[in-house]
């Protein structure tokens, strides 16, 4: 419903913040290292949004970025993971770690998440990477981008889909990079800088 909200920082509370535009005050949840990032109270801000239905309750959801954005809907995607779970995920690990660890099926580091014990953290990675293939088997169309990658680059571009953006898009962001002595990490921050700038 709304893509993102900018306007006057008015507060800053222990779990939300409130965004006063065009004269409504609007109360968003965030995570606290976000909000910490937000700026300070009478500057203009800007915050992508998740606006959650449920049965009892209406509320927002904001992020500094459109990855962190994405990370929480597809950790709402996980059965048994709600919208406060994985606001506390967010606070704890950022989106392209995230996408790394789901990948590389690092259970360690996802576990080293408070409040993430290790039977939830094998059924996200399961999850998530079924939600990936799904994506791949749609995008089926060949890519002449990039034809023959090396393993590094095949996981970033899995992390980036990940993180929400298409594979073709991701590929053609990369066709003049030279990614080879570049670890998944490298790739991956590489591959943002250039999809954020477009």
């Amino acid at each position: 419903m709304y893509a993102y909200i900018k306007g006057n920082l008015e507060m800053k509370l222990n779990d939300s913040v409130v965004i006063e535009a065009n004269g409504i005050g609007y109360k968003i949840y965030m995570a606290q290292n976000a909000m910490d990032k937000l700026g300070s109270i009478g500057d203009t801000v800007k915050v992508h949004t998740h606006y959650h239905v449920r049965e009892d309750n209406i509320s927002l959801y904001g992020f500094l970025t459109s990855e962190e954005l994405n990370m929480f809907e597809l950790l709402l995607s996980v059965s048994g993971i709600g919208a406060k779970s994985a606001l506390a995920i967010l606070a704890n690990i950022d989106p392209q770690s995230f996408a790394v660890a789901v990948i590389t099926n690092n259970e360690a580091r996802l576990t080293k998440i408070p409040g993430l014990g290790k039977k939830t953290v094998a059924k996200m990675i399961i999850e998530l990477k079924d939600k990936l293939k799904k994506v791949e088997l749609e995008e089926k169309e060949e890519s002449k981008a990039i034809v023959n990658v090396d393993e590094n680059v095949a996981d970033a571009i899995s992390a980036l889909q990940v993180l929400g953006y298409n594979k073709k898009e991701i590929e053609k962001a990369f066709e003049k990079e030279k990614l080879e002595a570049l670890t998944v990490e490298e790739i991956i921050k590489r591959g943002l800088a250039i999809l954020n700038r477009n």
